[in-house]
Parts: C-alpha cells; sequence; structure tokens
C-alpha cells in the first residue's frame, strides 16, 4: 500500500501567528529538510514532532525514511489536531501513528519518551514568538518561570526580561536525548540556535556534531528574520564545540564554523584561533554616545540658516546647549563632512542640575518646558525619579575635541575620525561606540590601528552580522590595541600617546 496523504489546512490567520508564532511549514521544505537527515546517515525507527501543526512535517518523514516504526506528533491547538490526523489517516497498520492534542509545557514528556524506540528523530519547527509577547496578549501557552521541570539552567533563560520560546523548548528536547541514540532537527531563527548552543556547550553537553543550514525565511513563511535548520546530534562530553554553517540546505560546502572557545560564542573559530593572542585589557576607553531617547526634540536639523526640531517646528535658542551631531548614517556613509544636525544636550555629566539652564539659556529653557511632556513621557526606566530634561552616556568624554567613531547598526567595520566643527565637538548619539581623543594625531593613529587587516579579523572573529547590533562595547573591549601595535610595529607611536596625557585624563576616557 503506497503511503499517502490528504488533506489541505488553510494558512494561520495573522493573530494565530502572533500569539504562537505559527508559521505553518510548507510541504516543499519539509521534504527538502528530510532529504537532508537521509543525505547525513540519520536512519530513524521513531520520529517525534513536539510542535506539529498540521502534521506537514510527519508526512515528510513518513515519505522519506521507509524505516520508521512509530510517528508521534503533539499540538496545542485542536483544530490542527483534526488536520493532521486526517492528513496522516489510513497509513500502513506497520506504523504506529499517534497525534495527540497537548501543550508543550504542560505534557510529561517522560512516558512519552520511553515509549520511542532509537534511532529517535525529534524534528520540526518550535513557535517563532518571545515571552514577552505571549505576555502582552496575556496568553497562557508559557512555560512557568520556576525550575518545576528540573532542566539545568532553565532559571537562567525564564529569568531573562525577554527570550524566543523556542530557545526553551529546543534545550528541553537536547535534554530528552543527551543520553540517546538520537538527532534534533528544528527550524529556527539563527540567534536562537547560537543561544540554544551556548548553552550546551557552557554546561559541558558538547554534541557528537552541529550543523545550521540557513533557510530564507521570507520566501517560506514571509517572515524577515535570518532562520535556519539546527542539527544537532548529541555525543561524549568531549564532542565538539563548532557547528559549521551552511549557505542553504543543498551544500555540502559550510560557509562558516562558529564555535565556543574561552567560555565565549566566537562566530569565526579559525579566525579566533589565529587573533586570540590580541585579546586584553585595553588602556583606551570605549564609549557610547549620548542617550535622550526623545529624537524630536533633543535633534534639531539646519533649515536655512534656522532649526527645525523632529516635528518640522521651527526652533530659536541659544547655542550655549548645541553641539553638531553624528549619528550611525553618518558614519556608514564614509567620512563625516560637516553635519547638518544639532543635539541639545543638557548635562555635562549624568545628574547635573538642569535648573541652571533657565538662567544661562532662558530661551532654551523655554523650549524645553514646551516640550515637557514629550520628554516626560520617555519609557525607559533610566530617567525615573531623575532630574527635568536629563540625559545619559554623557561625561567629560562625549566633548572629546577629536574621537574615532563607529555605528553599532551598520555592518561595516570602517572606523571614522570626527574633528570639531565650528569650534565645538561633535557629539554621538547612544547607537554609535567611540574613543575620546585629544589630539588629531592621537584619532589618527588609533583609526589606523583599528582598520587594519589584523583588527577586522579580530572583531570579525566575534561578529555575528546578522544580529540587531553586531558591534558592541563589549566586543570592541576585547581587543588590546597596544597588543596590536605592537605586532604592526607602531607601539612607540601609541606610547607617545600614553605619555602626552597625564593618568587620571586616560583613565576617565
Amino acid at each position: 500500500m503506497k503511503r499517502g496523504f490528504r488533506g489541505l489546512t488553510p494558512p494561520p490567520t495573522s493573530s494565530s501567528r502572533t500569539e504562537f508564532g505559527d508559521f505553518q511549514t510548507p510541504d516543499v521544505l519539509c521534504r527538502e529538510v528530510c532529504g537532508l537527515i537521509e543525505r547525513l546517515g540519520f536512519r530513524p525507527l521513531s520520529v517525534l514532532e513536539p510542535n506539529c501543526g498540521v502534521g506537514r512535517f510527519l508526512v515528510a518523514a513518513g515519505e522519506r525514511f521507509p524505516s520508521v516504526s512509530h510517528l508521534l506528533g503533539f499540538e496545542f491547538k485542536p483544530d490542527y489536531v483534526e488536520a493532521a490526523r486526517e492528513r496522516l489517516r489510513g497509513w500502513l497498520p506497520s506504523t504506529e501513528i499517534r497525534i495527540e492534542q497537548g501543550d508543550f509545557f504542560s505534557v510529561d514528556w517522560s512516558p512519552v519518551l520511553r515509549s520511542l524506540p532509537d534511532p529517535l528523530l525529534v524534528l520540526g519547527n518550535p513557535p517563532w514568538v518571545t515571552n514577552a509577547t505571549l505576555e502582552r496578549l496575556g496568553s497562557s501557552n508559557l512555560p512557568l518561570k520556576s525550575n518545576t521541570q528540573q532542566l539545568r539552567g532553565i532559571d537562567a533563560i525564564t529569568g531573562k526580561s525577554n527570550f524566543d520560546i523556542s530557545e526553551w523548548m529546543l534545550i528541553r528536547e537536547l535534554e530528552w536525548i543527551s543520553d540517546r541514540d538520537a538527532a534534533l532537527a528544528m527550524l529556527c531563527k539563527t540567534a536562537v540556535a547560537r543561544k540554544v548552543l551556548l548553552h550546551t556547550w557552557s554546561h559541558g553537553q558538547n554534541p557528537a556534531t552541529a550543523a545550521a543550514y540557513r533557510i530564507d525565511a521570507r520566501s517560506h513563511f514571509g517572515a524577515a528574520v535570518d532562520a535556519c535548520l539546527l542539527v544537532i546530534c548529541p555525543g561524549p562530553r568531549n564532542g565538539t564545540h563548532s557547528c559549521r554553517v551552511y549557505p542553504n540546505l543543498g551544500e555540502t560546502r559550510p560557509a562558516a564554523t562558529f564555535g565556543y572557545r574561552s567560555g565565549r560564542l566566537v562566530a569565526d573559530v579559525a579566525a579566533f584561533d589565529r587573533v586570540a593572542h590580541l585579546e586584553g585589557t585595553d588602556q583606551f576607553r570605549w564609549r557610547s554616545g549620548i542617550k535622550h531617547d526623545c529624537s524630536k526634540v533633543m535633534e534639531l536639523t539646519e533649515d536655512g540658516g534656522t532649526y527645525r526640531n523632529g516635528m518640522a517646528e521651527p526652533v530659536d535658542i541659544e547655542d550655549d546647549y548645541l553641539f553638531p551631531m553624528v549619528k550611525s548614517a553618518d558614519l556608514a556613509r564614509g567620512p563625516v563632512s560637516r553635519p547638518h544636525r544639532r543635539m541639545l544636550v543638557t548635562q555635562r555629566f549624568v545628574g547635573e542640575d538642569t535648573s541652571s539652564i533657565r538662567t544661562r539659556a532662558p530661551r532654551t529653557w523655554k523650549y524645553l518646558l514646551d516640550h515637557a511632556d514629550l520628554l516626560n513621557r520617555r519609557m525607559s526606566a533610566v530617567y525615573r525619579n531623575r532630574l527635568c530634561f536629563s540625559i545619559f552616556g554623557v561625561g567629560d568624554y562625549s566633548f572629546a575635541p577629536w574621537k574615532v567613531a563607529i555605528s553599532g547598526f551598520y555592518r561595516k567595520l570602517d572606523f571614522r575620525i570626527i574633528g570639531p566643527r565650528d569650534g565645538k565637538p561633535a557629539v554621538l548619539d547612544d547607537t554609535c561606540y567611540f574613543l575620546a581623543c585629544e589630539s588629531e594625531q592621537e584619532a589618527s593613529l588609533l583609526a589606523r590601528l583599528l582598520n587594519s587587516s589584523t583588527a577586522r579579523e579580530f572583531f570579525s572573529a566575534f561578529i555575528f552580522w546578522d544580529a540587531k547590533r553586531p558591534i558592541t562595547v563589549d566586543l570592541l573591549r576585547r581587543l588590546d590595541l597596544q597588543k596590536l601595535a605592537r605586532e604592526m610595529g607602531l607601539e612607540p607611536c601609541l606610547q607617545e600617546c600614553f605619555e602626552s596625557r597625564d593618568q587620571p585624563a586616560r583613565s576617565g576616557r
């Protein structure tokens, strides 16, 4: 009897996708995934799909693996359970097929797993949604935030303000198969795949193999997110600390390999091994730009010799608190010419009394009062119980005459020199990072070091370019510029920069 299937289910509604991260996997993708598992040489007797939806993965597994004796799916939504049962009705009698209605977070998985013979394939596409989204919707489809399941490391995960539900599920599923002849093959965001592997590696659960195959989530799901098929086979504690990344499901040569080195996740293990000696504690201190969280009020653009705010209102205020401003987009475009924006900087250091603006710059004070409602509605908790019109990420370093800066958002390792404009230091917004410099000579030297091929290789060893903010202060601080200067033969020049400052000034930058 031919293994055939029937039944069509309409795509999930937008509200369903929002609450359940409900992206039903297309039939063609299900078949490609199962074909890949077969090419890798894994032949399961049992297939478990903990979030089976309408059963498309189970169908593909049954067609691809004739050796399968057990097919088992669980699904939260009753209408999907019925659709999956309809698809799988009429299978060969020798194959045990069960579709159960159940919530992943409340099912007792121990007896379920005991009932399935090895080799076991845990397969599927868990929800692409975060706990914060579910909580806003008042959903009950959430994991408990206490460690009632005794899952190692779960406190660290569920204690976060926001995490992907699939992250919790995948870690749990890896616990299931840690001591079995089994494999895990799950579609997920690439960021989730990295977090799951980081948790696995940091807890000494090193898989025998780990691979991530990129998929086109926009084509398959209409989702603008980097996604992959994560394939993991458990192994001994001395298993691999690396994960090969393939461009697509059909590619046999990896495009990259990320892994776990020195207690951290690295994007390129080969590059890390070449440049790890450049890590250290740098004598220069990276800073982020000024945080104000109200660009409509605090950022002004030049318009025919006058200023306008983000609401297109003309603004007539004193120059005392206005500074030339550079944003991430300015840095990404190339060498920074004359900035056309100004930032209203209400404090020279965090906590400075802002009431002095009233007497020093009365028009500025009136402008702030006129827009106090917008400023008071800033959502970040850092503004609570603070002086009116407060800002953050501001200090002496913000007003250094020269800076070497980079954007945290744009996917470029380009460090730009920022000098004074119109007799004032330029300031940066909080999407930028910079080193404060006392002279153009110092800025030129640091930019030369940071834009070197060696520095680029160092940073590239750590950067995951699909991250929301691929470049961070923590990343930049890993590079010891003195070690780099020594390797490039520029250590005497760098030493001159140190000697041109006194110790208190250097430690404060």
